[in-house]
């Protein structure tokens, strides 16, 4: 019998997930993409935000990723949705690749649902990462 795909551990602040939840809560209309994000919340290792390792893709980290299926490479500042318009380059919490790469540390690949069926995500570099450089509260 085949071994089934496991996915990475998550590692995410206690800080952003309350963050996150509490979008959720206020977000109407529970859709599949937020009903995702909330399975990867559930699953994942929380823990303070002066515990999260270096290498781990946090809220407000700008980050380089690449869709395993094309081939192609992005460099992002994952981002609330308030936050979209204010800073460059930058994808939403909400948005399938941004919940994808929340918690995952570099060298990681993650699977992921999207609307053509399953896309896999490897997180290469974390450019800057809020916790690294000493800010715990962004």
């Amino acid at each position: 019998m085949p071994e089934p795909n496991v996915q990475p551990t998550l590692i995410l602040s206690e800080l952003d997930v309350i963050r996150i939840e509490s979008l959720i809560e206020k977000t109407p209309g529970l859709s599949k993409q937020v009903a995702a994000l909330e399975t990867e919340l559930g699953r994942a290792k929380v823990v303070k935000p002066q515990e999260i390792p270096a290498d781990v893709v946090t809220m407000n980290s700008r980050v380089r990723f690449r869709i395993v299926e094309t081939n192609k490479e992005f460099e992002k500042t994952l981002v609330y949705p308030k936050d979209l318009a204010n800073v460059a380059e930058s994808i939403s919490i909400f948005a399938p690749i941004g919940s994808a790469i929340l918690g995952v540390r570099v060298g990681e690949t993650i699977e992921w649902p999207t609307q053509h069926g399953v896309s896999h995500v490897e997180v290469i570099d974390i450019v800057f990462q809020p916790e690294r450089d000493g800010d715990f509260t962004s």
